[in-house]
């Protein structure tokens, strides 16, 4: 007698599928909650190290040489570790320092990636400015290329030249919900 292996049925995906998209969002919002998490440890992690290279510079007079041997011991510790080169353990500085005065940037800054953070504190050279690409960032979502092209093009000193512009009022009802 041949025995014949019962048929498998699939499953009928569509009847279910608005569980799969319910259970598909899910997921996708766990990984934007995750990527947030990290990318706010992180900021935190250059904002701490910007503080202490900063302290370090001013009370024991660090330099180029020491930064750059922290940069080749933290190398050597760990092959890992990615992205804590001499010039990025200055950046962290220039970060720490740029901010470190105006507490209430730290909201807006936090949220927002490294390339986003070093785009705007390394070309901005004027605190409205720095603050109006902070908040434009964070709101519209801009990533990094986007915030590259809007800086180049002068966004800031446009709105400023047309004071009655909506985009002004825009901007400016954006700054109170933050």
């Amino acid at each position: 007698m041949i025995k014949y292996k019962k048929e498998k049925k699939m499953p009928n995906i569509e009847n279910n599928q608005n569980s799969f998209n319910e259970i598909l969002i899910l997921i996708q919002k766990a990984k934007r909650k995750v990527y947030k998490q990290a990318n706010s440890t992180l900021i935190t992690l250059y904002w701490d190290l910007g503080a202490y290279i900063s302290n370090k510079t001013t009370k024991e007079n660090w330099g180029k040489g020491v930064v750059k041997s922290l940069a080749e011991y933290i190398k050597q510790k760990d092959p890992s570790l990615k992205g804590f080169t001499d010039k990025n353990l200055w950046r962290m500085r220039q970060f720490y320092q740029t901010y470190s005065d105006n507490k209430k940037l730290a909201t807006l800054w936090r949220q927002l990636n490294w390339s986003n953070n070093r785009t705007i504190f390394s070309r901005c050279k004027r605190e409205e400015e720095r603050e109006f690409y902070l908040n434009f960032a964070v709101k519209e979502g801009w990533g990094n290329r986007e915030l590259e092209r809007q800086i180049d093009s002068s966004l800031f000193e446009r709105v400023l030249l047309f004071r009655d512009n909506k985009v002004v009022e825009y901007v400016l009802s954006r700054r109170d919900e933050s």
